[in-house]
């Protein structure tokens, strides 16, 4: 199934905060960062058409608080609007 985000928006597959340390520590909710990550898996256009700043496969930092979930093959997506992303992780 390919999806393809209509107007500003990106849609982007969450990363999973690491719940246990690698020594075996259990870190609760409560104490654990608030940094949203995600990995883009489709991007939308700018209303003049043309391409926005992120490609597939970056891996992003975003804020807000609003976004639409979807399921897609048993993991958890969301579209959330351009300008809530803050920054491109590069490695």
């Amino acid at each position: 199934m390919i999806i393809r985000p209509i107007g500003e928006r990106v849609l982007i597959k969450s990363i999973k905060k690491a719940e246990v340390t690698e020594s075996g520590i259990y870190i609760p909710d409560s104490v654990q960062e608030a940094k949203k990550e995600g990995i883009v898996v489709a991007v939308g256009t700018f209303e003049d058409g043309k391409e926005l700043p992120l490609k597939k496969g970056d891996r992003v930092i975003y804020g807000g608080y609003k976004s639409d979930e979807i399921d897609l093959e048993g993991e958890l997506h969301m579209f959330i609007d351009f300008k809530d992303v803050l920054a491109v992780v590069e490695e």
